[in-house]
C-alpha cells in the first residue's frame, strides 16, 4: 500500500501538470502553437523550445531543492506530451533538452531515457486516425477497452461505430505507450546505479504496486493538460465558426443579388413595356419573387427543390436578356430535391457561369445542373460550355472568386472536412464545379431550424 506522503506527491504531480497546462493558455502566440492541427517545422521547433524551457525548469527546481520536490518533475511527461503535438522532431529535440539539467547532476541516462520517451509520444502522434484525434487521449483504459470490445463484437458497424473503434483502440495503444515509458524510467532506475535517472520515489523499496501508482500518475499527467487544451480548443473553434458562420451568411446575402443584374433586369423591363407588356409583367413578378426570398430568407438550409425554383425564376429572368444565347438543362433526380442543401448555394456559382463564362460568348452556350446521390452524400455538379477560366486564376479561385470563394467558405463552416467542392476548368472549353455534401442528421437539421426560427424578426 502506499502511504500518505507518496500519494501526495502522486497528487501534487498531477495538479503540477494542469497548473501548468492552465497557464500556458493565458498566453495568445503560445496558444496558436499549441491548439492547431497543420504545424509547419518552425512551429515544431518552437513548440520543442516552449517544453524544453518550461519541463526542463520543473527539472532544475528539483535539483535545486535538493530533490526536497520530486513531483515538481514532469520531464519525461513533457517529452511524451512534446512528440504526442508536434511530432518526432518536438519530442526528440525536447527530450534531450530537458535531460541537461540532470546530465549536470550525474544522471547520464537521462539524456537516452528522454529522447526515446520523445519518440513514443511522436510514434503516438502518427498511430493518431486523424490529426485532431490526438486531442480524445483518455487514460481510462478500461472504458476505452469496454468500448473498443462492444463495438468489435457487432456484426455489422456503421461508420460511427467504425469511428469508435478507431479512438478506443488508438487511446488504447497510447495508455500502453505511456505505461512502457514509465517501465523503460524504472528499467534504467532500477539497472543502473549512480549514472541512472531521477525517479520520484528513489529511497526505501521499490514495489509493483507502487510502479503502479506511478504508471497511473504519469497516464494523468501526460492526459490532462492535452484535455485541458483540448477545452480551450473546442471554445475557440467554436468562436471561429460562430464568427465564420456570420460573416459568410451576410457576405452571402450581399453578395447573392448582383446590381448589375438588378439594373439590367429593370432596363430589360423597360424596353419589354411597349412591345411586350405580358412578358414585361412576368419579369416583374419573377424578380418581385427573387427580391422577396432573398428579403426573408434567413435559414442556413433549405430543400433543394427550392432551390432549383430560384434558380428557374432567375434564369428565367436572364434568357429574357440574352435571348435564345442561354439555354438551361436540368437532370435532377427525384430522390435529391428534398435533401437540406445551405441556402443560396447554386445561384452564385451559376451567376458565375453566365457572367464570366457565356456572356462574352457571341453565340451564347449552356448551363447544365445536375443532381445525383452517391450512397448518403448529395453531389451537384454545374457545367458550362463558356470561355472557361485560365490556368492561373484557377489555383487561387477560392481565395480571388467571391461567388465561388463565398460559397466555399459557408461549406467550410457548415460541414467542416464533410464536404468536398472541385472547381475544374479548360480554356475555351468550359467549366466544371461539384459539390458534395453529407447527409444531415435530423437533430442537426432541427437544431439549425429552430436556431433560424429564433433569429427571424417577428412581424
Amino acid at each position: 500500500m502506499l502511504n500518505q506522503q507518496q500519494l501526495a506527491a502522486l497528487l501534487i504531480k498531477v495538479a503540477v501538470a494542469a497548473s501548468i497546462a492552465s497557464i500556458l493558455m493565458r498566453f495568445g502566440r503560445i496558444q496558436k502553437i499549441l491548439l492547431r492541427d497543420d504545424r509547419t517545422v518552425a512551429d515544431r521547433l518552437q513548440l520543442a523550445f516552449i517544453f524544453s524551457v518550461l519541463f526542463g525548469a520543473s527539472s532544475g527546481v528539483r535539483i535545486l531543492s535538493h530533490n526536497q520536490y520530486p513531483a515538481i518533475d514532469l520531464t519525461l511527461e513533457g517529452s511524451i506530451i512534446a512528440g504526442m503535438l508536434g511530432g518526432y522532431v518536438s519530442g526528440l529535440i525536447t527530450g534531450l533538452c530537458v535531460s541537461v539539467p540532470a546530465m549536470f547532476t550525474g544522471k547520464l541516462m537521462s539524456m537516452p531515457l528522454f529522447a526515446a520517451t520523445g519518440i513514443i509520444g511522436g510514434l503516438m502522434h502518427d498511430l493518431a486516425p486523424r490529426q485532431e484525434d490526438i486531442w480524445s487521449f483518455s487514460p481510462f483504459v478500461d472504458l476505452n477497452l469496454y468500448r473498443l470490445f462492444r463495438q468489435i463484437l457487432r456484426l455489422h458497424r456503421s461508420a460511427i461505430q467504425r469511428r469508435v473503434i478507431e479512438l478506443a483502440a488508438f487511446n488504447v495503444i497510447c495508455n500502453a505507450l505511456v505505461v512502457v515509458a514509465e517501465l523503460l524510467r524504472w528499467a534504467i532506475f532500477t539497472t543502473f546505479r549512480s549514472r541512472n535517472v531521477f525517479f520520484m520515489f528513489e529511497g526505501g523499496h521499490l514495489t509493483y504496486k507502487l510502479f503502479a501508482a506511478s504508471a497511473a500518475t504519469t497516464l494523468f499527467a501526460v492526459s490532462i493538460p492535452i484535455r485541458i487544451w483540448s477545452s480551450f480548443r473546442a471554445e475557440r473553434q467554436l468562436e471561429i465558426q460562430r464568427a465564420r458562420l456570420t460573416e459568410a451568411r451576410l457576405a452571402a446575402l450581399t453578395n447573392q443579388i448582383n446590381p448589375h443584374f438588378l439594373f439590367n433586369t429593370l432596363n430589360s423591363v423597360s424596353s419589354l413595356v411597349r412591345i411586350d407588356p405580358d412578358r414585361a409583367r412576368s419579369m416583374i413578378y419573377k424578380l418581385s419573387k427573387i427580391l422577396r426570398r432573398l428579403l426573408r430568407k434567413t435559414e442556413n438550409f433549405s430543400p433543394l427543390r427550392e432551390e432549383i425554383s430560384f434558380i428557374d425564376d432567375y434564369l428565367a429572368i436572364e434568357v429574357v436578356r440574352f435571348g435564345d444565347k442561354l439555354r438551361f438543362v436540368k437532370e435532377i433526380e427525384d430522390d435529391t430535391l428534398d435533401r437540406l442543401v445551405p441556402s443560396m448555394i447554386l445561384q452564385p456559382i451559376i451567376e458565375n457561369s453566365i457572367k464570366h463564362g457565356l456572356a462574352s460568348k457571341v453565340d451564347g452556350g449552356m448551363v447544365r445542373l445536375r443532381t445525383w446521390l452517391e450512397g448518403t452524400r448529395l453531389n451537384i455538379l454545374i457545367e458550362d460550355d463558356g470561355v472557361g477560366i485560365e490556368e492561373s486564376k484557377l489555383s487561387s479561385l477560392f481565395e480571388s472568386g467571391i461567388g465561388v470563394s463565398n460559397v466555399n467558405e459557408r461549406l467550410r463552416v457548415l460541414f467542416g472536412p464533410g464536404y468536398r467542392m472541385i472547381v475544374d476548368s479548360k480554356p475555351s472549353q468550359g467549366t466544371q464545379t461539384l459539390i458534395e455534401i453529407p447527409e444531415l442528421e435530423e437533430p442537426l437539421s432541427e437544431v439549425l431550424a429552430r436556431s433560424s426560427a429564433e433569429s427571424r424578426p417577428v412581424s
